[in-house]
């Protein structure tokens, strides 16, 4: 038989009554719990959830009026404003039952009940509640992915032999469920790479849902990954689904995952083994199905062995790792680029530019481009707005030649440790062209510890 009520909780003060029910229902539910004693509603709501609740109007404190039953349901619904509760009466008292649906009940049986009649009311209910389970989560989702939808997804630009063996590979791995970890430095377009992953994948047609690890409070971790409920800390003034189940069956990428604390990682691997999630407030765990993707511009294999990443956590998100080329390395792939970048601007700013003349394309091959991808889209932004041809010339960015080595200097008489620490290590990483290991070994850091502090000072 198709147990369709799923788990019940009854609340009655007769014996009688909670046994009669238990027997009769539970050849319907999955499960079914009674309870005599209403005052224990509030730990039982605090430990477990259920897929329905028939709670008695009138308990022995007070015979007829419905004043205790009424009580409870709002504590109920105060607890979860989407549990269905059926009222249980003795007495046939139509004017306490549309009170009762008033207050928030989803519907009203008499006792002594038709077995029958029990049963098709609860199978309402049942309904009820699964289309409110899956009204909620389409809500979550749908703000989630309009808060995502300003990171507007745009197709991987470039035909350089380094972009294409990244293209090799996320033809191989993204029709599997395999963890995959991309590592590159800031701004070589690791977002962008995750979701062509999604993409290609046979989840795309489920959500992609991003976060920025790196900008997520300790405080807030557990909150903004696995959710909350309702009066679990001061600000949690209602249920919400964390990350991790608002991309269920879908694809979970945790960007900047090198900036998680040991703590914080801790956490994170503890669900990402289990697969299960319980949201801060709850004791009922959440099975979740998802597709993991990471990504960091940290030196994570380094900082294994400096016991700043966990190993095995590492082991856990890197079945395929991804490295994505420096803009410097893939100096093909700068006039595709830069086209690309000039057409998105002409539009934004209602400017008329045609082209890139070739001498700007070979000095914008000498750049270094610290910045990579992101930076050359700035490059081209701040070209387009100051131009006053239709064509952008070498001279359009005159800025980028104002790099010299100590272009960020500081005053002979400035002595402050910070200032001086953030212009020798922007002196080393435009010597050695953005290299970050070179820069690091000349500076006496490991890359660990560069990173930190490239960081620290925004470089």
């Amino acid at each position: 038989m198709d147990k369709e009520l799923g788990k019940i909780l009854i609340i009655d003060d007769d014996e009688d009554v909670l046994l009669a029910a238990k027997m009769l229902l539970k050849k319907h539910a999955k499960e079914v719990l009674i309870e005599k004693n209403p005052k224990k509603i509030p730990f039982l709501l605090n430990n477990d959830s259920y897929d329905l609740i028939l709670l008695d109007m009138n308990f022995s404190k007070d015979i007829t009026s419905g004043k205790e039953g009424f009580y409870w349901l709002e504590q109920i619904l105060d607890k979860d404003p989407q549990a269905v509760v059926v009222m249980i009466t003795a007495f046939g008292d139509v004017e306490m039952a549309v009170r009762a649906l008033k207050a928030g009940a989803t519907d009203f049986v008499l006792k002594p009940w038709q077995n029958e009649k029990l049963i098709a009311t609860l199978n309402s209910a049942a309904k009820l509640k699964k289309s409110l389970k899956e009204v909620s989560q389409l809500k979550q989702t749908s703000k989630q992915l309009q808060e995502d939808s300003n990171l507007a997804f745009k197709n991987i630009i470039g035909e350089s032999q380094a972009i294409k063996e990244v293209f090799k590979i996320i033809d191989k791995v993204a029709g599997t469920d395999a963890n995959v970890l991309i590592l590159g430095e800031n701004g070589t377009g690791k977002e962008l790479i995750a979701r062509a992953i999604h993409q290609k994948s046979l989840r795309k047609d489920s959500v992609f849902i991003g976060v920025d690890m790196g900008a997520i409070t300790e405080s807030l971790f557990e909150s903004e990954l696995f959710g909350h409920k309702k009066g679990a800390f001061t600000d949690a003034k209602e249920d919400r689904a964390g990350r991790f189940e608002i991309a269920n069956k879908g694809t979970l990428f945790l960007d900047e995952i090198g900036n998680l604390s040991l703590p914080l990682q801790s956490k994170l691997l503890t669900a990402l083994q289990n697969r299960q999630i319980t949201r801060i407030g709850s004791n009922q765990s959440l099975s979740i199905d998802i597709r993991l993707i990471c990504a960091t511009n940290m030196p994570v294999y380094e900082m294994v062995g400096e016991n700043t990443f966990r190993q095995d956590l590492l082991y856990r998100i890197n079945t395929v790792e991804i490295h994505l080329p420096p803009l410097r390395d893939r100096l093909d792939d700068i006039p595709m680029l830069a086209d690309h970048f000039m057409k998105v601007y002409n539009q934004k700013y209602r400017k008329r530019i045609s082209s890139i003349a070739a001498s700007t394309v070979k000095k914008l091959q000498k750049y270094s481009w610290p910045g990579n991808i992101r930076e050359l889209q700035h490059a081209i932004e701040r070209a387009i707005i100051m131009s006053d041809t239709d064509t952008l010339n070498p001279d359009d960015f005159f800025f980028l030649s104002q790099k010299p080595e100590n272009n960020a200097a500081v005053e002979a008489d400035n002595f402050n440790l910070d200032d001086v620490e953030k212009n020798v290590i922007q002196r080393a990483v435009n010597k050695h062209n953005g290299n970050i290991s070179k820069a690091a070994k000349e500076l006496g850091l490991t890359r660990a510890s560069l990173y930190r502090r490239l960081e620290k000072y925004g470089l």
